[in-house]
């Protein structure tokens, strides 16, 4: 090989390694690929509305800017508290409900089971309310309880009867927190856990684990133990000064709901978001329904702008 040809074989040579060097140390700076999304869907219940009628609890909600509902438990109907869905309502009743809602641009999410799990009839019941939401469409049916010794033996077993209900139904029965044996997430996720099926799992409530336990425990360290199972979320705050101590709307009492939802932020799951307190602590409840649709626009607002904070 001549010179000529030696010298131009080595500085091709050196070129192409300098370019792969500084590929290399490209792909070394690239960002990383992206964590999946939880896409997290802001409902209202039609809870806070109980002392109007059904319909203007839902027309309220879409007029605050819900895409999402969650069907609460009575509404003021001619002067006396009507259920929004019997417990021994007829499927067909379920599935007009649903229709009811989306024909206003709502989107069922979310139904109250209004029974125990530990309840006499809890079982029947709650085997119907599947069945309800199957027929209408909607992905989850929250239960609770306020179990004692004993109490969790009898949700782990109807629970467990309940699972293959629910697959079928394609609806999870979720489990929040309400005091006794269920105060906290951990020990709903032990609950749904030794259940072990994917239909059965935890709905978190922050402001029910302050409240009820009174700030001994600390929802956002209680909700790292149990986030793999959440698949919900009862939303309400909770503030304990100034007191007396009381349930109130997201962002308007002591927990960070930046962190709260951080641990459940990338799952690519369907998380709903369910708005049950919306309230303002130490106001009166509004006695026009106008005033429950600004506290609903509120906290709408709130939480869209936590989501698109820790998602960023």
């Amino acid at each position: 090989m001549s010179n000529w040809n030696r010298r131009a074989f080595l500085q091709t040579t050196a070129a192409g390694v300098a370019g792969s060097r500084t590929v290399v140390a490209q792909d070394a700076q690239q960002d990383p690929p992206p964590r999946p999304l939880t896409r997290f869907q802001i409902a209202c219940m039609t809870l806070p509305y109980s002392q109007f009628p059904l319909q203007r609890a839902l027309t309220g909600i879409r007029g605050a800017g819900y895409r999402h509902v969650a069907w609460g438990t009575t509404h003021l109907e001619g002067g006396k508290q009507v259920p929004v869905l019997a417990a021994d309502a007829p499927v067909a009743q379920a599935r007009d409900l649903a229709k009811r809602c989306r024909d206003l641009g709502l989107e069922p999410v979310m139904m109250f089971s209004t029974i125990y799990p530990e309840a006499r009839n809890g079982l029947e019941v709650l085997r119907h309310r599947l069945l309800q939401a199957g027929a209408a469409g909607i992905p989850q049916i929250l239960t609770f309880g306020h179990t004692r010794s004993g109490n969790a033996e009898i949700w782990i077993d109807r629970l467990k009867r309940l699972g293959p209900v629910a697959r079928d139904q394609n609806v999870l029965l979720v489990v929040k927190q309400h005091g006794g044996e269920t105060g906290t997430g951990a020990a709903c996720a032990k609950i749904t856990r030794d259940v072990d099926h994917p239909n059965i799992k935890v709905n978190y409530d922050a402001g029910n684990v302050m409240d009820y336990l009174e700030g001994k425990i600390n929802p956002l360290e209680d909700l790292r133990a149990c986030a793999g199972e959440v698949r919900s979320f009862c939303i309400k705050d909770h503030r304990f000064f100034p007191g007396p101590h009381q349930d109130c709307g997201p962002g308007l009492g002591e927990i960070d709901h930046y962190r709260l939802l951080h641990h459940v932020a990338f799952t690519n799951l369907t998380i709903p978001l369910c708005c049950e307190n919306i309230s303002a602590p130490r106001l009166p409840r509004p006695t026009e329904p106008e005033g429950i649709d600004a506290l609903a626009r509120r906290a709408r607002e709130f939480l869209e702008l936590v989501i698109q904070g820790i998602q960023r």
